[in-house]
């Protein structure tokens, strides 16, 4: 490849092409090697560059770009659709003499959009901290889970996973483990949920500590996914399914050794870093696009964040605090939000600085959202999704360190050819119906071809392609559930839960990245009915028989001895206080009794 060694944007583009070529094009300037090639007149080096390929043959312009480009790792389906797609030659052409032609502001235009340096991005340093971002929320996730599990779904617990699948199996036979891909179909005991948690808990510092990564994420991806189907309600939040869906991408992004280094540049599947950032773009645009076509037009006027504060189901004192801003800059702040899940998807696929600046935008969101509601690990795993826009040029620069030169690297080394495949084919199984979900946030009463529909069906029970959207609809009101025991059937005491709003002088607290489970179904509880909510019984029947393992979900029983004879249960409409009332009677909450949510029952 011969090009104009004056010309500053062509020596810009040169360097990105010779990475990506790896050494098998020679990259030369007109100025010195133009007289070896008598055939090509001076005049044609300062229209374009010009391509020589090994039999002489001399190609210019687009055409000489992707000549050269034949030789490049994953680029050489641009030279095939020059050769073969209509029309792809003619534009190409078109803009590459457009550029041409005006050199000083294509050249003012790449410093502008991808900096200094425009060569191909690696993501190196972005995956090593990916994967440990990715350990730790695992942690996290497996931690908060085993502190709840008896309580939730043990054999003494709310719901208890033996009754759960015997029932599933009842009602669609053989086909029930496939439906609900659990390990506890092999047992169901208190003492193998345990086991679960603790053998995720310890792979889970394995991946942090950067150890047998491939292996830590299939035994993470096997046990989370297992407790998810055994957890029933108690865990079918967004979070759980995104860490499911990332966990299982992250196996072919991650490198494929017995430990990770700091310098280690490992191979990675590019099918595998761009399916991570497909499932990032996905999660925040429908999270975005979804407000927009729900018909809420708390969105649409821009008071969403009049009520969200308030009527989330786990806010903090911070959220108090936001609640309590002027009307006009709850507006700004929901316009923020939208522009943010929207726009800022799209800048993921943009140049470097386009790219980064998207970064910022999304995980700006991310830590606002952390700073005024409890999310557990929802926001610990956004931003770790967000790092991987983050380039090791970028790193460099924002650690001070000197970048190595994407040159040294052995071109030999790359993701094996059977990985290349299985990524490939897991990308070909899962892109149109990602394709799908995005559509469908478009457009949700579309139904789906029958061929996705069915694809679809086989891949749901494994939570790998999942659809995303949070407050679609948002909630102007708060109903909480008061749930109240006696012994008598006149004097009623409350039990008091550990998180959700109870006591109205109790201030909002912060417990993520913990997640107390049970304090988040009684949000989504209050919202409907017990027949809605069958766990919601299992619950009070736990409360009557003063189970322990229930118990101990709640932050005070007011029947430590006796069980009581009675329960009910009764909805309040909370509302935060204002800053004078606060002032006056030292309250966050102010609440009126609505209704009886469930009438008294009784054991007997």
């Amino acid at each position: 490849m011969l090009f104009d060694g004056d010309c500053h944007f062509c020596r810009r583009w040169v360097e990105r092409w010779r990475g990506m070529t790896d050494g098998r094009v020679d990259f030369v300037t007109s100025q010195e090697a133009g007289a070896r090639f008598p055939a090509i007149e001076p005049a044609a080096f300062e229209r374009a560059v010009q391509f020589v390929d090994f039999d002489g043959n001399i190609s210019s312009g687009a055409d000489a770009v992707f000549r050269s480009l034949r030789y490049a790792r994953n680029a050489g389906w641009l030279a095939w659709s020059y050769e073969h797609v209509p029309g792809f030659a003619p534009v190409t052409e078109l803009a590459y003499s457009l550029v041409a032609k005006n050199r000083s502001f294509a050249s003012a235009a790449t410093r502008l959009f991808w900096g200094e340096d425009v060569r191909q991005p690696s993501y190196f340093q972005s995956r090593r901290i990916f994967l440990r971002l990715l350990g730790l929320t695992y942690l996290i996730a497996f931690v908060s889970l085993w502190i709840q599990i008896d309580g939730l779904v043990g054999s003494d617990g709310i719901s208890p996973v033996g009754d759960y699948l015997s029932f599933a199996r009842e009602q669609v036979g053989a086909r029930a483990p496939f439906l609900l891909p659990t390990l506890c179909w092999l047992n169901s005991s208190d003492t193998f949920l345990h086991l679960l948690c603790g053998t995720g808990a310890g792979f889970s510092l394995l991946l942090l500590l950067g150890l047998v990564p491939p292996l830590s994420l299939a035994v993470l991806y096997v046990c989370y996914l297992s407790l998810t189907i055994a957890g029933q309600t108690f865990l079918s939040f967004q979070w759980d399914i995104l860490l499911l869906e990332t966990g299982f991408l992250a196996i072919f992004f991650v490198p494929w050794s017995w430990r990770m280094r700091r310098a280690d540049e490992a191979p990675f599947s590019p099918i595998g870093l761009f399916l991570l950032k497909l499932l990032l773009f996905k999660l925040m645009l429908m999270s975005g696009v979804v407000k927009l076509t729900s018909g809420d037009a708390a969105w649409w006027n821009l008071t969403a964040l009049n009520y969200h504060y308030e009527t989330q189901p786990l806010p903090t004192v911070l959220g108090w605090w936001a609640h309590q801003t002027p009307d006009w800059f709850k507006q700004i702040s929901t316009a923020f939000v939208l522009l943010v899940e929207v726009v800022a998807p799209f800048l993921i696929w943009m140049p470097r600085r386009l790219r980064l600046a998207g970064c910022a935008l999304l995980v700006t969101l991310q830590v606002l959202i952390a700073l005024t509601g409890n999310y557990a690990f929802f926001n610990l795993l956004t931003v770790a999704l967000c790092l991987l826009l983050v380039d090791d040029a970028s790193w460099s620069k924002l650690l001070r360190r000197v970048p190595r030169d994407p040159l040294e690297r052995d071109p030999r080394n790359r993701v094996s050819p059977p990985l290349r495949a299985v990524a490939a084919l897991v990308c070909i199984m899962l892109l149109p119906g990602n394709a799908w979900l995005i559509y469908s946030a478009f457009k949700a009463e579309a139904d789906p071809p029958k061929l996705l529909a069915a694809l679809d069906g086989a891949v749901e029970p494994f939570r790998v392609a999942n659809g995303y959207g949070l407050f679609r609809v948002m909630t102007k009101t708060r109903p909480e559930i008061q749930v109240e025991g006696s012994a008598d059937g006149f004097v009623w005491l409350p039990y008091t839960f550990r998180w959700k709003p109870g006591a109205p002088n109790a201030a909002p607290r912060w417990v993520a990245p913990h997640q107390p489970r049970l304090d988040w179904q009684m949000w989504f509880a209050a919202l409907g009915g017990p027949r809605q909510n069958h766990w919601f019984v299992g619950m009070m029947e736990g409360l009557l028989r003063n189970r322990t393992d229930v118990l101990r979900l709640l932050a005070e029983n007011p029947f430590p001895k006796t069980p009581p004879r009675y329960v009910r249960a009764i909805l309040y409409r909370y509302r935060f206080s204002t800053p004078k009332e606060r002032r006056e009677t030292g309250n966050w909450w102010m609440r009126e009794e609505m209704r009886e949510y469930l009438r008294p029952v009784s054991l007997e």
